[in-house]
């Protein structure tokens, strides 16, 4: 059976993923991915229980009619990037919060889109972190969260351009495995 442009998209990522930090689990993730409506945006969904995690990952329906544009991508790997970032957390028992999986997803972006050679580093860093729309207001919690997260992934990948990549490697995987206060002040 074919895969879906959304499940090609997802494989990629995830694999790209997995492979740059050397994750260990190896999950489905389509067991976890959900189509959401047209126009949504990617959401990824949990409940903790007492000993388990129950996960949903709803990533945008891209329509037949549609080009898979750099903003439907770009929601695939930042819900990827949430679903791997705590399935990881949870298997080495550590926790994360909301603003760890935006800045986590943020740095994931520049990763995933460096490896396919869609820019030189510079250029992506503006188009990633420069470049960039907000759909939440400024003043909104959520909006303020992703500004937040936004401006520290630019800071952090900014400054590991200057290192060859051997060594920008080895300090983005130190970056995704520390905890949020550890990954704030690398990047500030």
């Amino acid at each position: 059976m074919s895969q879906t442009p959304l499940e090609r998209s997802v494989d990629r990522v995830a694999q790209a993923l997995r492979d740059y930090y050397r994750i260990e689990h190896q999950l489905d993730i389509h067991d976890f991915v959900h189509e959401g409506d047209p126009g949504s945006r990617e959401t990824l969904l949990l409940r903790e229980g007492h000993d388990d995690l129950e996960l949903r990952l709803v990533l945008p329906r891209l329509e037949d009619d549609q080009a898979q544009g750099i903003d439907h991508f770009l929601q695939v790997v930042e819900g990827v990037s949430h679903f791997l970032l705590v399935v990881e957390r949870a298997r080495v028992d550590l926790p994360t919060t909301q603003l760890e999986l935006e800045l986590q997803a943020e740095v994931d972006k520049f990763v995933v889109l460096s490896q396919e050679g869609t820019a030189q580093g510079r250029r992506l860093h503006s188009r990633l972190y420069e470049q960039v729309r907000f759909i939440d207001a400024a003043a909104s919690e959520a909006g303020a969260r992703y500004r937040l997260a936004n401006s520290l992934a630019a800071r952090f990948v900014h400054r590991q351009l200057r290192h060859e990549p051997h060594e920008r490697r080895r300090r983005f995987r130190h970056f995704y495995r520390v905890g949020q206060t550890e990954k704030i002040r690398l990047a500030s």
